[in-house]
């Protein structure tokens, strides 16, 4: 593991950008269906609202912080680079797709077929190296800097935090209010996002984050207040497995966030199948980190309101087959 010097908390994302947002990005992004899940509830003994980020283009919640920040550009960008596990290359692609600017997506070797698929069939110049996400990143920066175009990073930039704070900004509108809010952590925008409003405008509720085991950095890095990397990210939520922590992201999540769980990939899969059967919802992985975490750590939300969103749909077929159909006999 290698690390730098402590985290430093900022308050980089503006509470009027993510009302801005809420106003401003494409409809398609915004009032995400919310609705108590009686079935989970019953499951876990806590009150689970889900948030369903799987129902728009892109089929993730990377939409709203992709549209908001690609919105703010300038018409004068030869192309927009990017390094990405899928979602959020194809997210960018849509809203970069919409005003005419280019997108180059570096993924990993092993990135899911499916997300690959998607990404071209949006114009993606897509350029496939290195063995994870991380390395993938060092690619499309030494792209730029020998080739020139924009790079852009998920958690560096906080237009990505302040879209994804939509949902925080939905999420405060339940009757009642909620005890906790759940969230996915990978690179960090979008626990940052609904962080900076949950505790502005709702500041008894917990803001908690999910990591998983096989993933940990930004559980380490968080939680001793120093930027940790590790040497490899082993689980099936290619999504949020980050292996080299966005200092920014770090410094973003400080103030807003209580606490950081950690689950495995057989949480993730039963999490999976309990939407499938209960809702027909379909999710992959990392979309379903929040909802595994209430299933996995429950003796802490007991007789609680908690809310988590479900992040991403993009599930390739041989993984339905794997992971969902054997639940339909439950």
């Amino acid at each position: 593991m290698n690390e730098t010097s402590g985290i430093k908390a900022t308050s980089r994302l503006s509470l009027e950008r993510i009302e801005a947002a809420s106003a401003s990005i494409d409809p398609a992004f915004l009032n995400t269906p919310q609705f108590i899940s009686g079935q989970l509830s019953d499951h876990v003994g806590t009150q689970v609202i889900l948030k369903v980020e799987t129902v728009y283009p892109v089929r993730s919640l990377r939409g709203r912080g992709a549209d908001f920040f690609v919105a703010g550009l300038g018409a004068n960008i030869p192309q927009l680079v990017c390094a990405s596990a899928g979602n959020f290359g194809q997210a960018i692609a849509y809203s970069a797709k919409k005003r005419g600017l280019r997108t180059m997506v570096f993924a990993a070797q092993n990135a899911s077929p499916l997300k690959i698929q998607q990404m071209r069939s949006l114009g993606v110049d897509l350029r496939l190296g290195g063995r994870d996400f991380d390395e993938a990143k060092e690619f499309a920066q030494a792209f730029v800097q020998q080739r020139g175009g924009l790079f852009i990073e998920d958690g560096r930039e906080p237009a990505f935090a302040e879209g994804a704070g939509t949902i925080g900004s939905e999420l405060c509108r339940w009757p009642g209010g909620v005890n906790c809010v759940i969230a996915p952590l990978g690179n960090g925008s979008l626990l940052a996002g609904i962080g900076r409003w949950i505790k502005a405008k709702s500041p008894k509720t917990r803001v908690i984050g999910v990591c998983v085991v096989g993933a940990p950095a930004m559980e380490l890095s968080l939680r001793e207040g120093r930027l940790v990397s590790t040497k490899e990210v082993a689980t099936i939520a290619d999504g949020i497995a980050v292996r080299v922590p966005v200092p920014e992201a770090l410094a973003d999540l400080k103030p807003v966030v209580d606490q950081v769980l950690l689950v495995d990939d057989e949480a993730l899969i039963q999490a999976m199948q309990l939407l499938f059967v209960h809702h027909g919802i379909v999710a992959e992985p990392a979309g379903v980190v929040g909802l595994a975490a209430v299933l996995a750590h429950k003796h802490r939300f007991l007789n609680m309101t908690v809310a988590t969103p479900i992040c991403g749909g993009n599930l390739s077929p041989d993984r339905i087959r794997r992971w969902l159909v054997p639940a339909i006999n439950l």
